[in-house]
Parts: C-alpha cells; sequence; structure tokens
C-alpha cells in the first residue's frame, strides 16, 4: 500500500455536513469518506492506494478536484484498490454532491 497526502490552502466553500461515506473498497473501486474540520481554510487528502507508484496522476486528479470545489476546512480520505482516474473524479464529485444535499436536508 501507498499513502499519498495532498493540502491546498485558501479554500473558499465549506460544508456543513455531517460525514459522508461514498463508495465500496473492491477490485478496481474506491471509497472516499469526507469529513469536515477546522483546516483554516484548507483541504487535506488522503489516499491509500495500492497501485503504487501512480503519484503524479494522482496528484493532477486531485488538483482537478480541488480547481472545481474549492473546498475549505475539509479532510478527505480515499482507500483505493485500483481505480482509474475518471472513477475517483465521479467518486469524489459524488462524496462532495452527497455532502450538500445533506447540508440542504438538515436546513430543512
Amino acid at each position: 500500500m501507498e499513502t499519498l497526502v495532498f493540502r491546498f490552502e485558501n479554500g473558499t466553500r465549506k460544508l456543513d455536513s455531517a460525514a459522508q461515506l461514498v463508495g465500496v473498497v473492491s477490485s478496481g473501486n474506491l471509497e472516499v469518506l469526507v469529513n469536515q474540520t477546522d483546516l483554516q481554510s484548507a483541504c487535506e487528502i488522503e489516499v491509500n492506494t495500492a497501485a503504487i507508484g501512480f503519484a503524479a496522476i494522482w496528484e493532477a486528479v486531485m488538483k482537478d478536484f480541488h480547481a472545481r470545489w474549492q473546498l475549505a476546512d475539509v479532510r478527505i480520505a480515499i482507500n483505493d484498490m485500483g481505480a482509474t482516474p475518471a472513477v475517483v473524479s465521479l467518486r469524489l464529485d459524488q462524496a462532495i454532491e452527497s455532502s450538500l444535499e445533506a447540508s440542504l436536508e438538515a436546513k430543512k
């Protein structure tokens, strides 16, 4: 297993929801856990992956994700068993969309 950690400073979008878990770790898939926490407007992403040697690809996918969402005070944990970059991006977007939906439901 390889662990990669990415940190993006000066995010602008906060999530107002409880922790969200999407996906299932199995062959070719991954799970994403999103937690709101005080990171002084940063977003931290920790990737635990069985696919060793792909740090540059992970970095590109995480930079693209951060550019789309600009998250602040969010910690994300990813457990991966060999998902493709497209699946990673889709699962990350799904996790954030679930968090936003949960926030809206809580405000009702």
